[in-house]
């Protein structure tokens, strides 16, 4: 018979706490069900994300008697016009639907004010699981005794708000190098692609142009995946034209290194940053409209590209970027930043008003975006050589 004291834990399996994280992460992307447990509190936990009438009435039953509430980052209840430190948690009547409690969590009018307190930990433990999931960040919450999740068939992930607290630094510690090889690119550029994985998910690349020289500061860019931008060249960011700068000046400059992070929509996930749109289509700006869906206005975490940056021996850098964010980012991870490029890349009448929104309210430093701003023009679309100045 296996002995399951001694596999708990090893290497085979991971630590236990860490491991059940991985997989609330899985299950909350899939829409599932998770318990959190803080102290002697054990909740049934449901990403909003994904819910129907079908799922609110198993979710209703599984908690018997209790009354499910509504989990929303302090974030999301401003917009609501609550005035919150914290997470917090809003009563639900028997009569709310899936409709209406999907419209609490993402819409920037309801019709009705909630009840509502300060969010106990279990409850609060949920909101950074959904964006790890890259889900919304909100989610249902129901107390149920302890014993509970494992009457379930299959049983229910079971995680303590302790390892959740922790898992973000344990999944940059957990990264590795899965792959690598040679990829020549358009322009005559030879280029070396290496792939990370960990514990996060996903995959991370650091695409190293030419042969940089490791023993000075190399010239980094960190490019965060956007589909819409980098690969069909949409015209409402940047980052596309961003991203194929920096590919020419590293060239050009001899070698340097892109790191491309697996955090598109400034970390909310492809899902998310369309419904941010959607929100911008309505008025908003890039900021608010993260906001009103209860995010930050910046949810990526340089940590990882320090981590990939200090595997491939590289703790000087020159980094090419706009965003003050980044610049902070990567040092707070230890990596000496010697010296800054910008990027400045074409405005067009799609993107002008974003860029003015990350200059203007990110600081992101866009001299070009003023002067056109000043001159009142109503696009500007400089020749790449002028933008590389």
């Amino acid at each position: 018979m296996l002995n399951t004291d001694r596999v708990s834990g090893s290497p085979l399996l991971g630590e236990p706490d860490f491991v059940a994280i991985e997989r609330g992460i899985v299950e909350f992307r899939a829409a599932r069900p998770v318990a959190i447990t803080a102290g002697r509190t054990t909740l049934l936990v449901l990403p909003v994300d994904g819910l129907d009438d079908r799922r609110l009435a198993a979710f209703r039953a599984a908690g018997g008697n209790a009354q499910p509430v509504l989990v929303l980052t302090a974030r999301r209840a401003q917009t609501l016009g609550i005035e919150a430190a914290g997470p917090v948690s809003l009563t639900l009547s028997a009569t709310d639907d899936a409709a209406s409690i999907r419209a609490a969590a993402t819409d920037v009018r309801i019709d009705r004010r909630f009840s509502w307190a300060a969010s106990v930990p279990a409850a609060a433990a949920a909101l950074p699981l959904a964006k790890l999931a890259h889900r919304l960040p909100a989610a249902l919450c129901v107390e149920i005794d302890a014993g509970v999740p494992a009457a379930f068939n299959p049983p229910v992930v079971h995680i303590g708000t302790g390892a959740i607290a922790q898992f973000r630094e344990r999944a940059i510690r957990s990264l590795a190098v899965a792959s690598e090889a040679s990829v020549p690119l358009s322009g005559d550029i030879q280029a070396r692609f290496v792939v990370f994985r960990g514990m996060m998910g996903g995959e991370q690349a650091a695409i190293i142009v030419n042969e940089p020289d490791f023993s000075k500061p190399i010239t980094v860019r960190l490019h965060s995946a956007c589909l819409t931008g980098d690969v069909f060249g949409s015209r409402r960011c940047d980052c596309g034209d961003q991203l194929r700068l920096a590919m020419k000046q590293l060239a050009a400059a001899g070698g340097g290194i892109v790191l491309y992070l697996d955090q598109e929509g400034r970390g909310v996930g492809l899902a998310n940053k369309m419904r941010t749109y959607r929100l911008q289509d309505g008025g908003l700006d890039t900021v608010d409209a993260n906001i009103v869906l209860g995010f930050d206005d910046d949810e990526r975490d340089y940590g990882i590209a320090g981590r990939m940056l200090e595997m491939l021996g590289c703790r000087q850098v020159v980094l090419m970027t706009n965003n003050p964010a980044k610049v902070d980012g990567l040092s707070d991870a230890g990596i000496e930043i010697t010296g800054r490029i910008p990027l400045l890349t074409p405005i067009n009448g799609d993107n002008r008003r974003y860029l003015a929104a990350k200059a203007m309210r990110a600081g992101h430093s866009l001299d070009h975006l003023f002067d056109a701003l000043a001159a009142s023009e109503p696009t500007i679309v400089p020749d790449e050589t002028e933008a590389a100045s």
